[in-house]
């Protein structure tokens, strides 16, 4: 008498990877199931952190955080969503105290692998040029990019002819994504559903070749399937008898499959491991999208949410989620009426029809919203897709997760100085006389410090520094996460680990450039320790060197600080004397630095030479003013400078009164005579008029001059020297170019006034009433 064999204890749940059909079929698997284990694809590492769970403060989209303890360049990202599968059936078994475990290869193999193949491509990139390379391929990218993705996902990105388009052309639809939407996530069949994608998975892995993407790629899946049914059996000896394994659907047969446990022990012996650490970490809709880089990555995250939150209910989907656009459109000020929705609905409803769908996808959904809300126009659409389709939504953990002291001071400073990270882009107005903004306005900076960019200043603010306002845009990415673990080594504190870090860069920082600029920032993050040695790294370096155009570019950023010090309690005086020896020993050095000179070079010394002079004004000490003045002399009327830094000397110097009209005229026909070369006369000439147009405006003795000269040029010098003069003139306004029109049309007499002016009857009596009024606003005694 024979006996049926005992049924398998195992059953295979082959899902997509944030599918919200995928999430609702499988609830209703273990419904009616009712499993004893749950084995998951996931990292091992990762169970520790299940105990999590059930924490109100574990609210997703959150991702699990794997980094090397020794090379936080070694890292990965597992993230969750509401209707991820995964997440579903973590939340079924805590729940329901069901043992629940992680069944992937441990990433302690994983980056011990990759920290290896990484060392040897290096070695094969040091060999010479005619070491024939071999075939291997590898999908690894740096560090911080470095995002966790099942290899089925990875496939369909990579495969030149997706297998799962296969699929979907054999069904009638363009692509494996429109495909899998219609027939997977919009629908939520229970169990039978897991069958058809098996047989589906079976046939489309019959027909790929195995190395489609490498050597490499194939033997790490070939482990990754190996180590999964190691676990599988592991439960199976351990007496369970209802299994369920929630992995990526393109392992399903692979796990199915007939290898041996020997087999599968002999491809995993040996493998090299590494410790690493793990934790929860916030994410972002936007972070889910393919578009981000993500190689499991979806297109819309948002219309999934919505997906899970409809439920079963398919008649509620288009109504809710063109509710929600039209709720949308209304905030941004844009016309959306109850018949807009209504007409909308009907062709969303007509498009399926059409396209034999039970009912209207997202495809449909936008059509109808571009067609009939949106009248054609695609930038109301662009709205709707960052905030509703993607969404901007940004998850958080438990405040007890473990993690790095860096991450609880920085959790700390964001509470108390009510900064709370965001997925979408905030603007932040602070006021700096304000201790609360102020201390803001040193947490950011200190961050920037740290290579956490949470905050950017924006471009007005960069150009108004000196006002009581600072203006930042704010957007937390989930991945500052691994960068705060990173910097974690430079000490336990914000302000400790941006100090640490800005004092071990020094030591390889030449430039004085740079370092003023350091000095500068440092003094934003209010860092006095790291502003003492920052500043006298700056005088070694500036008292070791004798270049005047490294010592004048240097003075620009210092001078900064004495522009708002005040506002942000910055003692200035620190720096005055270092600020006032970069000018003088700057000037010292510049007229022999202006010589024998090429036409680039002389343009980017006049960049400095301007801003040098600026800081100088700024700065406004007798001793670096008289020092300053005299260089300027000393280029201005020397005979070996270039002509462009020579014009820009004079006119710096008429601009501060140190020479007059008659003297500038001087110059004028000094450098624009006949006997000047006509290339030399019209790079003195662009520098003079050195972008503005005011002194040929209103300087008839100049017009007069620059006129002649241009009227004695003979044909060939003319051709010559025509592109410097257009190039001078291009730099002035619309507005200065329309004037210089106007006057040469009018026609110039030197020294008269125009003829509009000189015709003009003055009624002096008139004009003194507003001479005590002018006086007072321009501070002029009479």
């Amino acid at each position: 008498m024979s006996t049926s064999a005992a049924p398998s204890p195992l059953h295979y749940f082959g899902i997509r990877h944030h599918g919200p059909g995928c999430a609702r079929s499988l609830l209703r698997a273990f419904e009616s199931l009712q499993p004893d284990c749950i084995l998951v694809e996931g990292p091992p590492e990762a169970e520790p952190l299940l105990s999590f769970l059930a924490h109100a403060d574990l609210q997703p989209p959150v991702a699990v955080l794997i980094h090397a303890s020794e090379d936080t360049g070694l890292a990965a990202f597992y993230p969750f969503a509401t209707f991820s599968p995964e997440w579903q059936a973590l939340q079924w078994g805590a729940a329901r105290g069901v043992p629940t475990r992680f069944i992937d290869l441990p990433q302690a193999h994983r980056m011990a692998i990759e920290q290896a193949a990484r060392a040897a491509d290096e070695a094969k990139a040091a060999e010479p040029e005619d070491t024939p390379l071999g075939d291997d391929e590898t999908d690894t990218v740096p560090v911080a990019e470095t995002v966790e993705a099942p290899e089925e996902e990875k496939a369909a990105n990579t495969l030149p002819d997706d297998p799962f388009d296969w699929l979907a052309h054999a069904a009638g639809y363009a692509d494996g994504e429109s495909w899998w939407n219609h027939m997977v996530e919009e629908r939520g069949d229970g169990e039978d559903l897991f069958g058809a994608i098996a047989e589906a998975m079976t046939a489309v892995r019959a027909e790929t070749p195995e190395d489609r993407r490498g050597v490499r790629a194939m033997e790490r899946e070939q482990r990754r399937e190996a180590f999964m049914r190691q676990s599988i059996r592991e439960a199976v000896k351990a007496g369970h008898q209802r299994i369920a394994v929630v992995c990526g659907a393109w392992h399903v047969p692979a796990l199915q499959g007939a290898a041996t446990a020997k087999a599968d022990a002999a491809l995993l012996k040996g493998l090299p491991k590494l410790k690493v650490l793990a934790t929860w970490v916030p994410w972002t809709y936007r972070h889910l999208t393919s578009a981000s880089g993500y190689g499991a990555g979806i297109d819309s995250p948002g219309w999934y949410e919505h997906l899970w939150q409809q439920g079963h209910e398919v008649a509620g989907r288009s109504t809710g989620w063109l509710a929600r656009v039209a709720r949308l459109l209304r905030e941004h000020d844009l016309d959306c009426s109850s018949a807009h929705l209504i007409e909308a609905t009907r062709l969303a409803d007509t498009l399926a029809a059409l396209r034999e769908r039970p009912a209207p996808g997202l495809p449909e959904l936008d059509e109808a919203v571009r067609s009939v809300i949106c009248m054609g126009e695609q930038a109301p659409l662009t709205l709707i897709r960052e905030r509703l389709t993607v969404g901007d939504r940004m998850g958080q953990v438990p405040a007890d997760v473990p993690t790095v002291p860096l991450q609880r001071d920085l959790e700390q400073a964001q509470k108390s100085l009510r900064l709370k990270p965001e997925a979408t882009a905030k603007t932040l107005d602070l006021d700096l006389r304000q201790p609360n903004d102020l201390a803001r306005s040193h947490l950011l900076h200190r961050l920037r410090l740290l290579d956490l960019p949470w905050g950017e200043v924006t471009a007005g603010q960069r150009a108004s520094r000196g006002t009581f306002h600072e203006v930042w845009q704010l957007q937390w990415q989930p991945e500052f996460a691994l960068r705060v673990i990173e910097a974690s080594r430079f000490g336990a504190t914000v302000a400790h680990a941006a100090s640490a870090r800005v004092m071990e860069g020094l030591a390889a920082e030449t430039s004085l450039t740079a370092l003023a600029e350091q000095v500068d920032t440092v003094l934003l993050a209010d860092l006095p320790v790291a502003v003492q040695a920052v500043t006298r790294a700056l005088e070694d370096r500036a008292a070791l060197t004798g270049d005047a155009v490294q010592l004048i570019g240097a003075v620009p950023p210092l001078a900064n600080v004495f522009r708002y010090g005040s506002v942000r309690q910055t003692d200035s005086a620190l720096l005055s004397h270092v600020l006032d020896s970069l000018i003088v020993r700057g000037a010292i050095g510049l007229p022999i630095a202006c010589g024998a000179l090429d036409a680039e070079a002389a343009e980017s010394l006049r960049t400095r030479l301007i801003g040098a002079h600026d800081a100088v004004r700024l700065r406004d000490g007798e001793e670096t003013t008289t020092a300053w003045r005299n260089a300027l002399r000393a280029i201005a009327f020397g005979e070996t400078g270039a002509p462009l830094l020579r014009g820009v000397s004079c006119r710096l110097l008429l601009d501060d009164a140190q020479i007059d009209s008659d003297g500038a005229s001087q110059q004028l026909a000094r450098n624009l005579s006949a006997g000047a070369p006509p290339t030399d006369a019209a790079a003195w000439l662009e520098g003079f008029l050195n972008r503005n147009a005011m002194v040929l405006l209103h300087d008839d003795a100049v017009w007069s001059l620059v006129d002649g000269w241009l009227a004695g040029l003979g044909e060939e010098h003319f051709v010559q020297v025509l592109p410097l003069v257009r190039r001078s003139f291009a730099d002035f306004s619309g507005a200065d170019r329309r004037a210089l029109g106007e006057r040469a049309k009018r026609g110039a007499v030197g020294g008269t006034l125009p003829s509009a002016v000189a015709a003009t009857d003055w009624d002096e009596s008139r004009a003194v009433l507003a001479l005590p009024l002018l006086r007072e606003l321009l501070g002029v005694k009479a």
